[in-house]
């Protein structure tokens, strides 16, 4: 027996229905994500124009503890981005552009979690379905070429052929829905990342506005630099003093 009789021999063994019980699981797994997903970004949500306008108007103050305390009060995505360059502050303007970008990839991870699973399942659950469509087919005309072309015959071809229209839609039956949540998600994320980058710019503008006046108050302070720089000249003026 050629291999195109074994396989011919195993789908007609197999029939159409362990296909369509396969995408009746996954469609399953696939509506079990996108609720979680769902549940997810609205436990997370927030009135972002409140928070960046709170937000910037502590920056514009230098009150970095307002701030602070803000952004660890919200649960966003978008404060837990900027607070981790916020901690980072103390030490300059590149050691919490640094903090951004890792808390960033951080809270896309988070944001990307399970979508992959979504992605893959709608764009392939149309042709897992046509295999079921094809298996179908396979199982109407072995039975045409059986029963001969009598009346009899009729039944069994009308019964293998919706079989096999079946399996296209349940096919496009799990994949739709699977594609529609997987954009709307990646919208979300792509809004969420915006929202981030924008306060992380805001961020990043006062740091680099208030580092150099700090670096000037330091270097308005002679006495202490020549003591940080030379302590022994200091020391032996004092005591020619």
């Amino acid at each position: 027996m050629d291999i195109v009789s074994q396989a011919k021999l195993l789908m007609l063994n197999l029939g159409a229905a362990p296909v369509m019980w396969l995408m009746i699981a996954l469609s399953i797994i696939s509506f079990a994500i996108i609720v979680e997903r769902c549940l997810f970004f609205f436990a997370a949500r927030c009135d972002f124009a409140a928070l960046a306008a709170a937000f910037t108007r502590d920056l514009a103050s230098s009150d970095y503890r307002a701030a602070r305390e803000l952004l660890e009060s919200s649960r966003s995505f978008e404060a837990a981005v900027v607070l981790a360059g916020l901690v980072e502050a103390e030490r300059g303007a590149s050691a919490a552009r640094e903090a951004l970008a890792g808390a960033s990839a951080v809270q896309r991870g988070k944001l990307d979690k399970r979508l992959g699973f979504l992605g893959t399942l709608g764009n392939n659950a149309p042709f897992v379905g046509l295999f079921g469509t094809v298996i179908g087919i396979i199982l109407a005309f072995e039975e045409l070429a059986q029963a001969g072309a009598n009346a009899a015959a009729t039944t069994g071809v009308m019964s293998s052929i919706a079989e096999a229209l079946v399996a296209t839609a349940i096919g496009l039956f799990v994949a739709i829905p699977a594609v529609a949540a997987y954009n709307a998600f990646q919208r979300k994320i792509r809004a969420i990342g915006a929202n981030a980058e924008a306060l992380s710019h805001v961020l990043l503008v006062h740091l680099e506005r208030d580092q150099p006046r700090a670096e000037r108050h330091e270097t308005q302070r002679p006495e202490h630099n020549a003591r940080l720089h030379a302590p022994h000249l200091v020391s032996r003026n004092a005591e020619g003093v």
